[in-house]
């Protein structure tokens, strides 16, 4: 039996902060006033996001001296250092991770001690031993389990992931490939009121999603669905366009206002490219990576598609924001959800963008 997607679990931090009042917080450490604020409350609104989850409840609190993380100063100083954020990472990333590993082995038959591999996945911070080994010892896994860190990977992560995972079972029939991405993206929050920044600041949030990937069918309370073809490419244009970099306050989050241009240009003949390796013609559900709400509606022209047609992604972009490598997982747990039987063979197309630029496309078949 060729392996899949057996079961997907998802994880946010407590805090829920609405999108207005993450841009509050934002007009204040930028000291925006007149039509600098109003051109930051028309980029918010913009967005296609209510609301956003942040493992740090300061973009919430309203009276400056219940902040926890940053200083009751208006202009955030003195300014975390990257090394703060860090032991903040290692500290909250674990307890994500842990919440959508668990959920995601509670949907299955699958006991802890039987996941032979351990994938996990994140752009947003490191340290060793690390988060794997943290997932080992908390989570109750083998000792023996094999272990492989995806890291500084960004928006399509989970592709590889989930290729690497593919890899694994191919190789042996009896693996069973647990992966985690979990990444705090508001951690890194820059106090600069230059456009890129601006738009990384409105668009991003925290979360955490897990998967199960093996070959036994025994294993599934539900439907699965299997990839059946992956296709990637580099637009190199693009190379300056999306970037990480870190800082001496954090990691320097680059996102042009240029990306949904460069996607437009080549995104239909990628995805021809992709059926072409399947030998598929048809595709019933999509499963897109909400990098905001303008990649989702060139996906659609370009593609001839409905809004409704990419629903799942517009539903996690309103409800979570951008949570880079975790987020095209929340839109395959959310398409997952609406499927039933009658659903059987239908076939998935799912894409995601990252560094350099790299676009990550799959085909799915629900079984």
């Amino acid at each position: 039996m060729s392996s899949s997607i057996i079961a997907i679990g998802t994880a946010v931090p407590t805090h829920e902060i609405p999108q207005p009042d993450v841009c509050d917080f934002m007009a204040k450490a930028h000291g925006l006033s007149g039509k600098d604020l109003t051109r930051l409350k028309a980029l918010y609104r913009a967005t296609g996001i209510e609301k956003r989850y942040s493992a740090i409840g300061d973009y919430a609190i309203k009276d400056p001296k219940k902040r926890t993380f940053y200083s009751e100063d208006d202009q955030l100083n003195p300014f975390p250092t990257t090394k703060e954020r860090s032991d903040f990472y290692r500290k909250e990333a674990i307890k994500l991770s842990l919440e959508s590993a668990s959920n995601c082995l509670d949907e299955t038959n699958v006991e802890v001690k039987e996941v032979t591999h351990l994938i996990t996945i994140s752009c947003t911070g490191m340290y060793a031993p690390g988060l794997d080994i943290d997932l080992v010892n908390q989570l109750g896994l083998a000792k023996d389990v094999q272990r492989t860190c995806i890291n500084f990977m960004g928006c399509y992560a989970a592709f590889v992931g989930i290729k690497s995972a593919m890899a694994f079972c191919a190789a042996n029939e009896s693996a069973k490939v647990l992966v985690v991405a979990t990444e705090l993206c508001t951690l890194h929050f820059q106090n600069e009121p230059d456009e890129e920044t601006l738009i990384a600041n409105a668009i991003f949030g925290d979360g955490s999603a897990a998967l199960l990937i093996g070959n036994s069918g025994e294993n599934v309370k539900g439907s699965r669905l299997k990839p059946v073809a992956f296709h990637s490419e580099l637009f190199t244009e693009g190379a300056g366009e999306m970037a990480w970099e870190i800082g001496n306050f954090g990691y320097e989050m680059k996102l042009s206002a240029y990306v949904p241009n460069l996607i437009e240009k080549g995104i239909k003949e990628l995805v021809g490219k992709l059926k072409v390796k399947a030998s598929v013609g048809s595709i019933e559900q999509y499963a897109f990576h909400p990098g905001g709400k303008r990649i989702l509606e060139v996906i659609e022209q370009e593609l001839n598609l409905t809004k409704e047609k990419g629903w799942a992604g517009r539903n996690v972009l309103k409800n979570y924001g951008n949570m880079s490598s975790p987020t095209v997982l929340f839109v395959l747990k959310t398409l997952l959800n609406s499927l039933n039987a009658e659903n059987k063979g239908e076939k998935i197309l799912s894409l995601a963008f990252g560094p350099g630029l790299t676009v990550e496309s799959m085909l799915l078949e629900v079984v």
